[in-house]
């Protein structure tokens, strides 16, 4: 591992640990609840930078995955006792199966994966527009099938009796090898091909890089990323709907990598410390202003207003983010050398 991947990683971990440190000193319930849906968030930017920023393909698929592994995971740890009023039309051959919380997270991360590599390779041939709308096309699909398939996701309806596993540890656990995975397939000689791929298709199949191989690898991968933050999501929340993985939360994962930079895991660490305390505050003012009738009016969507101007002034000013195309390691290094 060379020098400048340790300090990434080095300058990425230390607001994770600084952010639980400050989280059980406070000791308040809603800063840490606060502090655990960031890192699960961060996994889901981490995992769409896997894709997006070593393709250069936008994906709004990425959260349907999440759905995946929420209702995976969420299936498997329902207690047996409640399965009959929670999902009434579940199969047989699953009413009996019962898997602890951890593992059913994993198995949820596996089971995304897999449903990515069977449906993604055909996928990754398209470029451009066409990808875009492919994977848009395949969020709809999906969040259809959550929406309609009520033998195991209760249909539209929420589903609950989902067990609370997910510790602010255990999120910071799962942050800081997302980080590390994320660098290092960034790093790898998929990524390094992949990034070719992204900057000159022609001259990087000339030197007989496999595009859509290269691009299927970083979609499955992305979507373990992905299953994995839904199932700690699931039992975090332990009670949810379809609606949570569909064009909301796509919109906020992908402001998250565009402020921070899609070319660099540091700039999707970054983007979600930003954006998340952003929409805190936001919120809080939002409720605040409500609260105090002060405007004549209710004041409604202000943090998704402030978060699209904030996507729009960034896109315009600085195309790849606040942090570029280059990771803090290196951003570090060249100042050491200045000095």
């Amino acid at each position: 591992m060379n020098k400048n991947k340790l300090i990434t990683l080095a300058v990425v971990i230390a607001p994770v640990l600084v952010l639980v440190l400050i989280a059980k000193m406070l000791g308040f319930p809603v800063f840490e609840r606060i502090a655990t849906l960031l890192l699960i968030n961060m996994i889901l930017v981490l995992g769409l930078q896997v894709f997006m920023g070593n393709s250069g393909i936008l994906s709004f698929a990425h959260i349907a995955f999440m759905g995946i592994g929420a209702y995976t995971s969420s299936l498997f740890t329902i207690p047996l006792q409640m399965r009959g009023m929670v999902l009434p039309d579940l199969y047989p051959v699953l009413k009996p199966l019962l898997l602890s919380p951890y593992s059913a997270i994993v198995l949820g991360a596996i089971v995304a994966m897999l449903v990515a590599a069977l449906i993604a390779y055909p996928l990754m041939r398209l470029s451009d527009a066409a990808a875009v709308i492919t994977s848009f096309a395949l969020l709809v699909v999906m969040h259809t099938i959550m929406v309609n398939w009520s033998e195991v996701t209760n249909g539209p309806r929420t589903l609950f009796g989902v067990p609370k596993a997910t510790s602010l540890y255990l999120a910071a656990g799962g942050a800081v090898l997302a980080m590390i995975a994320a660098l290092f397939f960034k790093e790898s000689r998929s990524g390094l091909l992949l990034r070719a791929v992204r900057d000159d298709e022609v001259a990087a199949g000339a030197m007989g890089a496999n595009l859509s191989l290269l691009r299927w690898r970083g979609f499955v991968l992305s979507a373990l990323f992905a299953g994995f933050a839904g199932g700690m999501w699931a039992h975090f929340i332990t009670s949810f709907q379809p609606s949570a993985f569909y064009l909301k939360e796509t919109f906020v994962i992908l402001g998250m990598l565009v402020i921070g930079g899609a070319a660099t895991v540091s700039g999707a660490v970054l983007g979600t410390f930003l954006v998340t305390f952003a929409f805190e505050a936001l919120r809080a003012a939002e409720n605040t202003l409500n609260a105090s009738a002060v405007l004549p009016w209710q004041m409604i969507g202000l943090t998704e207003i402030t978060l699209a101007l904030a996507m729009i002034v960034i896109l315009i000013l600085r195309p790849s983010g606040l942090i570029g195309a280059e990771e803090f390691g290196a951003l570090i290094s060249k100042k050491w050398r200045r000095d």
